[in-house]
């Protein structure tokens, strides 16, 4: 008889302790204030890392896993044709800026004294023509000159007489200098060479690929020596510095969560330990439908997503792993800021 008393005292202990832990997390879940457990995993981003040209690769620095720094020179194309395209602009460039200051400074008196000659030599040519033309048509009644020597004649006279307004034409030119509209026009040249110019030293400078941030080389998809097209990948960067963690706060718990508050995370594969993080974004749509809250029950439902920051000093953070959020209890973050 004693035993079976015994059995049922042994069984009503067990039996108040399940009602007073159901009880105990009855009350935790209820409790707004309390700790919670959040689910989440990293969400690690990565970068497609590419030339902004084509060419042949001529050197690749870096191994798959190597961990990089911003700015870092990471592969390099050949850059003997695009440094031969800057030599050629930078040409254009000079030549384009020789003949805007060539116009700007009008002809040299050399010049100009050269031109006064040959207007001169045009006169003096043409007085000649015209002489001569008045010799031969006071000879034709006598017959002594044909029709084809009087031709001749007015021909050239009426050559030396274009050559003369257009010596003169040049010599009104250099005199009154280059026109505005002339100038104006090299202006533009010069502008269009050096856009050239600016244009070829960009496609140099992007033959050298850097990193545009710190990480780590996940991927090195080619080899020197291959011919690679404009935005074709050549290394995966990621990006672990910080860690990204995607998680789910439910409903009921969001007032617990403030963007810039410090959390823990926990991962599986280092138990025990917890790395330090913050709440660095609260998503204001709400995920797992529906959307529109008809009961009590659905209300509860509905999670919303929340992005935490955290610190990888173990480089032990991988893409997609499962991580636990640890929110600490809010009477324990008072008594803190109490202290």
């Amino acid at each position: 008889m004693s035993a079976r008393v015994r059995m049922l005292a042994v069984a009503l202990v067990i039996l108040v302790g399940a009602v007073g832990w159901y009880l105990w997390r009855a009350r935790g879940a209820d409790d707004p204030n309390a700790a919670l457990s959040l689910f989440g995993n990293v969400d690690v981003h990565q970068v497609e890392l590419a030339f902004r040209v084509t060419g042949r690769i001529a050197d690749m620095k870096v191994q798959e896993g190597d961990r990089v720094k911003a700015g870092e020179t990471l592969a390099q194309l050949d850059r003997v044709p695009f440094a031969t395209d800057v030599a050629a602009a930078q040409a254009d460039v000079e030549q384009a800026r020789a003949q805007l200051e060539k116009l700007r400074r009008g002809f040299r008196v050399e010049e100009i004294a050269e031109a006064r000659a040959t207007v001169a030599q045009r006169a003096a040519d043409l007085a000649n023509a015209r002489v001569t033309l008045k010799r031969q048509q006071e000879l034709i009644a006598a017959g002594l000159v044909t029709h084809q020597q009087i031709d001749d004649a007015e021909a050239r006279v009426a050559q030396s007489e274009a050559q003369l307004a257009a010596a003169r034409e040049r010599l009104n030119l250099e005199l009154h200098g280059s026109r505005i509209e002339d100038i104006a026009a090299q202006k533009a040249a010069l502008a269009s060479a050096e856009a050239r110019l600016a244009k070829a030293q960009t496609a140099l400078s992007d033959t050298t690929l850097l990193a545009p941030s710190g990480g780590i080389i996940s991927v090195r998809a080619r080899e020197p020596g291959a011919i690679v097209q404009a935005g074709q990948t050549v290394y995966t960067l990621t990006l672990n510095d910080p860690v990204w963690i995607r998680a789910y706060v439910p409903q009921p718990r969001l007032g617990r969560i403030k963007p810039g508050m410090g959390v823990g995370v926990s991962i599986d594969s280092m138990p025990g330990k917890r790395y330090q993080a913050t709440v660095g974004f609260i998503s204001p749509d709400a995920e797992f439908t529906p959307k529109t809250v008809q009961t009590d029950q659905v209300r509860d439902d509905l999670v919303y997503r929340i992005r935490v920051i955290a610190t990888d000093p173990d480089n032990v953070f991988r893409q997609g792993m499962p991580v636990t959020v640890l929110v600490p209890a809010a009477r324990s973050e008072a008594l803190a800021r109490d202290h």
